[in-house]
């Protein structure tokens, strides 16, 4: 724990800021664009080349910087937390949305905070004890619910044709996505977030081109029209290299569950997206749900703050 304090307290709170903006919107924009991508790209493809993309120009920026790239140890916790996250946890969300709209999956993903909660054993006590945290949790996860509300009615009453089972796997996802950054919070600290991230990307590129090739997928390229082009260069550049990298570094300098806190700020910035730039219509009752969610936001980060504040205050007192 004072670990963490430290090096929290190290960290400019302007990168902090500009972090957890760029995890905000680049990520809640890539359910659109991954929409548009899958439109021309096989699933297993689309992977493939974002992260070999993201991957290796990563790994460029890692040798400019003169990172230290092969260690051994390091190279396999970022293997393992890259599987987890990208190839598992993005890797359904991409299959899935061939199948499913983008915002009954955005809910599902939404519930990565509570498995955070439910999954970090080692903050139990700090996490449970903490009636804002739970309460923030709880309280987002139903705003997220009142902003998909329509899109879950035509589910569950039979009025579409999806099947629940979709809906199952994305909850999976969501699962390995919290699993995987806790990995990679606990057993990435000592390394650098540059490198862990290329190496993460690197391992997701390979599994999904092993399963590009297992699945026999084909593709004509000049048939590839150019917004799903432009879709991929977004993903690529503000989905994986910008975004991604942020994410990992945040989970380096702040608590898991205050992090996670992206799950639900990203479907309320694919909803504004779609009024502003799709002609999407947004109801009262979404606007609620928006609202719920900023509010639990607030809660959460103002609860971690508080708490950050108490501990320094302490560790002071005591000489630490």
């Amino acid at each position: 724990m004072s670990r963490l304090l430290a090096l929290q307290n190290k960290v400019s709170k302007v990168n902090v800021i500009i972090a957890f903006a760029t995890v905000y919107i680049a990520w809640g924009s890539t359910y659109f664009f991954i929409k548009t991508a899958i439109n021309s790209f096989p699933p297993f493809m689309l992977g493939a080349l974002r992260f070999s993309v993201a991957a290796l120009i990563m790994f460029i920026w890692c040798i400019y910087r003169k990172e230290k790239l092969f260690i051994v140890k390091q190279i396999k916790y970022a293997v393992i937390s890259g599987l987890l996250l990208l190839f598992i946890g993005n890797g359904i969300v991409i299959w899935v949305e061939q199948y499913l709209p983008s915002g009954v999956v955005a809910i599902m993903v939404s519930s990565s905070p509570l498995w955070f909660v439910l999954l970090d054993r080692p903050k139990w006590a700090m996490n449970f004890n903490n009636k804002a945290t739970v309460f923030g949790l709880v309280i987002g996860f139903s705003g997220v619910i009142l902003l998909f509300y329509n899109s879950l009615v035509t589910v569950f009453t039979g009025e579409s044709s999806i099947e629940g089972s979709w809906m199952i796997l994305v909850t999976f996802a969501a699962i390995s996505w919290a699993g995987g950054s806790l990995y990679s919070k606990y057993y990435s600290a000592d390394s650098s977030a540059l490198v862990n991230t290329t190496w993460q990307m690197l391992a997701a590129a390979i599994a999904f081109s092993i399963g590009s090739l297992a699945t026999g997928e084909q593709i004509n390229f000049g048939l590839v029209n150019i917004e799903a082009w432009w879709a991929l260069i977004y993903l690529v550049v503000f989905g994986s290299i910008a975004g991604f990298s942020a994410y990992v570094w945040l989970l380096k300098v702040r608590s898991a569950t205050q992090v996670s806190t992206y799950a639900y700020v990203n479907p309320v910035v694919a909803v504004l997206l779609g009024v502003f730039f799709a002609d999407e219509h947004i109801s009262g009752l979404q606007i609620l749900g928006l609202t719920v969610i900023l509010i639990s936001v607030m809660l959460i980060n103002f609860a971690k703050y508080r708490k950050g504040k108490s501990l320094s205050r302490a560790m002071e007192e005591t000489g630490n």
